[in-house]
């Protein structure tokens, strides 16, 4: 099989993003299942080589197409923008200059993913308030990967191990969060999850769906959101072929999925789904006083384009000192990969 070519973007230059992107791509076993371009500035990718103690073992490659390329062991493609200026950088603070980069990045890999010049794009964690500074005015990825591909229904999916959930809204405030239970919206999402689980490579998925409130709302106690929209988008679900359960209790239902029960969960809003998933995906260290595994991917489900994502954010507190985790990365490519071989 023909090995994937991966965008992947730096970050924000003042993140750990270029950091853990050199320890990543200083994994040779990478190359063997797919080509690797990171969209970012040749500069500040030479200087994280520095700061994680990689020099001699990988060489940064500054390009300016996709065919120049070398995509070799030890050798790094850098689709170079040529945004940051490395006097100027500040590693772990918030700027303007960083957030037009990231943004900058970001908009590169979805275009040449849409020309169809990579088949995968994976990104690195950017900052919103940076973003904003610089007068992109949205929420996160996802938002900007919606909009560049003029996406209406797409819905974001959290995966580790065994553990894959997706979300019915996720960058809105909680009160908006409830406002969002609409049997359509929750409908769209489980028909997604079910597509989602195909392209990884699951035959016949079983999508769990939470329920809002405790107890699913005790028939109604506690809300109705359960009775008249969640229930009903189920049922529609199982209409049309798909294995899908609930509502199920909110506090129970991710240990179901972790025991084999579903191979997704369809969560109601942002920190019902995130919390469980790092709960078991991110390990500190209390003795060490450090993250043993920042683990976990973030996929956008929905584009016309693969998107992968690490599961964390720009880590400012350990930018610059090369003591940041790759695992995540090396996650959302993986999950990459596997996509863009489904695809």
């Amino acid at each position: 099989m023909k090995k994937p070519i991966l965008g992947i973007t730096m970050g924000d230059p003042a993140s750990v993003g270029p950091e853990i992107t050199v320890k990543a791509l200083a994994n040779i076993e990478i190359y063997n299942r797919c080509r690797p371009l990171v969209i970012g500035d040749a500069q500040v990718m030479e200087k994280a080589v520095e700061i994680v103690g990689r020099q001699g073992q990988v060489a940064i490659h500054p390009v300016k197409t996709v065919e120049e390329a070398l995509f070799q062991p030890g050798t790094i493609d850098v689709y170079d923008m040529g945004i940051v200026d490395i006097e100027k950088l500040e590693y772990g603070k918030v700027s303007e200059m960083g957030g037009e980069a990231a943004f900058q990045y970001v908009k590169k890999v979805i275009e040449l993913a849409m020309a169809k010049e990579v088949d995968a794009t994976v990104t690195n964690a950017l900052n919103k308030e940076a973003i904003n500074l610089a007068g992109h005015h949205y929420s996160g990825h996802t938002e900007i990967y919606a909009d560049f591909t003029g996406t209406d229904k797409y819905t974001m999916l959290l995966a580790h191990e065994n553990l894959r959930v997706v979300h019915v809204s996720t960058h809105v405030s909680l009160r908006e969060a409830c406002d969002r239970v609409k049997k359509q919206r929750v409908l769209d999402v489980i028909r997604i999850a079910n597509d989602a689980c195909k392209a990884l490579g699951i035959q016949e998925p079983k999508v769990g769906v939470a329920g809002l409130n405790p107890h699913c709302g005790e028939n109604g106690l506690f809300g109705t959101e359960e009775i008249e929209e969640i229930a009903p988008a189920v049922a529609q679900a199982q209409t049309e072929g798909i294995q899908a359960f609930g509502p199920v209790a909110p506090d129970t239902i991710f240990s179901k999925a972790r025991g084999g029960w579903f191979d997704i969960v369809v969560a109601m809003y942002h920190d019902q789904g995130h919390i469980p998933l790092k709960v078991v995906g991110f390990v500190y260290n209390e003795e060490q006083k450090e993250w043993n595994a920042v683990a976990g991917v973030n996929i956008t489900l929905g584009l016309p384009i693969i998107r992968t994502s690490v599961d964390h954010g720009t880590a400012f507190g350990h930018a610059g000192k090369g003591n940041a985790n790759e695992l995540s990365l090396l996650n959302a490519i993986d999950y990459a990969i596997t996509l863009a071989n489904h695809k």
